[in-house]
């Protein structure tokens, strides 16, 4: 069990409601912090599974501590802060990488720092699982970090450009007719193009990755090297070595190679990892799929017969919610607080529909 007295600030002799209630929180917030971490330790297997565990084991000693300061008014439930009933929330709905990256985030804005009767080795604890918890989420993004990309990025330009497209042919006093037809023409170019530049983007990339591979025949010719010539460290100067380190790998390379070991000519270059870039098919399917479902938000009243400033209003509203969210879920990817992300996607989408719309009336009234 963690004490209080050992290592951190003094707690008040005889605590007032408002501090035995900010306890209870505490308490709260620890015990599903060890749920979580005990779910996911679930569904992992192997190390993943192993330190999930050990979190899980850190937040029962944490418990423990408030239980210890708390005495008889650990006995009264209260519910845990809003951030921790979202992890537990996103725990139950969603894959591991949403929630260990709220995980992160709620590591991360620990109050125990300035909490006079946390101990220090419970705010030194936080620091540390923020920073164990990070890690285990950049793994889970590195698995979404390819196709997932162009599907987020994807949803967020279609819905976008396709708003400002809109909005912009609108202004400009044109019939619904019309304004629908630029919308899905709107849909399809800008799907086709997203796809087509998803598949070249992620095509170019994996032929870069071959061309900097080592050539795997290369192997063959080592056992024939004249040793004391060493060519072979050029090989590891042209890739980075200091001269003495190139030499002596070299040497290690081609003696392991004679006695028949068969050896390969390392890559030693920082390589991207191929799962993280995805499929060329697989990116340019995402992205025009995705591309399409947000260019279609924006011309739904339309389709339903809607007009004037009616549908402007309904258009920008639909708009503005499928932003927050995917602005959202970028922050929450990222480690970090997903409503300021969410508010930046807002206001820059709604910057360049309000752009398009004002141009739109410009032209409109001079036409």
């Amino acid at each position: 069990m963690t004490t209080h007295d050992s290592a951190g600030g003094t707690p008040p002799a005889s605590p007032d409601s408002r501090t035995i209630r900010r306890w209870q929180r505490y308490l709260a917030n620890e015990r599903l912090e060890e749920r979580v971490y005990r779910n996911l330790a679930e569904r992992r297997r192997g190390e993943d599974r192993e330190i999930l565990l050990s979190l899980a084991a850190a937040e029962s000693r944490h418990q423990e501590h408030w239980i210890s300061l708390l005495g008889e008014h650990a006995e009264k439930r209260r519910s845990a802060d809003l951030l921790t009933r979202c992890l537990a929330f996103l725990g139950r709905m969603f894959g591991s990488v949403f929630v260990l990256a709220l995980a992160q985030q709620s590591e991360t804005s620990s109050p125990y720092d300035e909490e006079e009767a946390a101990s220090a080795e419970m705010a030194a604890d936080e620091r540390i699982h923020a920073e164990v918890v990070r890690a285990l989420a950049a793994r889970s993004r590195a698995r979404l970090s390819g196709n997932f990309r162009a599907a987020v990025f994807g949803a967020n330009d279609g819905l976008v450009s396709n708003l400002a497209l809109v909005l912009g042919v609108g202004a400009a006093g044109v019939s619904n007719t019309v304004i629908l037809l630029t919308g899905v023409s709107g849909l399809l170019a800008g799907a086709l193009s997203m796809g087509a530049g998803e598949y070249i983007s992620v095509r170019s990339q994996r032929e870069l990755l071959d061309a900097s591979t080592p050539d795997p025949e290369s192997r063959h010719a080592l056992a024939d090297l004249n040793i004391d010539a060493n060519e072979l460290a050029l090989v590891f100067r042209a890739r980075g070595m200091e001269t003495r380190e190139a030499e002596a790998r070299a040497n290690r390379t081609i003696a392991a190679a004679k006695n028949k070991q068969a050896p390969r000519l390392p890559n030693l270059d920082s390589e991207v990892d191929r799962d993280e870039l995805g499929t060329g098919i697989g990116a340019a399917l995402s992205s025009f799929c995705f591309f399409s479902s947000g260019a279609l938000i924006p011309i739904l009243p339309y389709i339903f017969g809607m007009s004037g400033l009616p549908a402007v209003f309904l258009s920008a509203g639909l708009v503005g919610i499928a932003l927050l969210f995917t602005g959202g879920v970028v922050g929450l990817l990222s480690g970090k607080s997903p409503g300021p992300r969410a508010l930046r996607q807002l206001a820059i989408g709604f910057g360049a529909a309000v752009v398009t719309y004002a141009l739109g009336l410009l032209f409109g009234g001079t036409a």
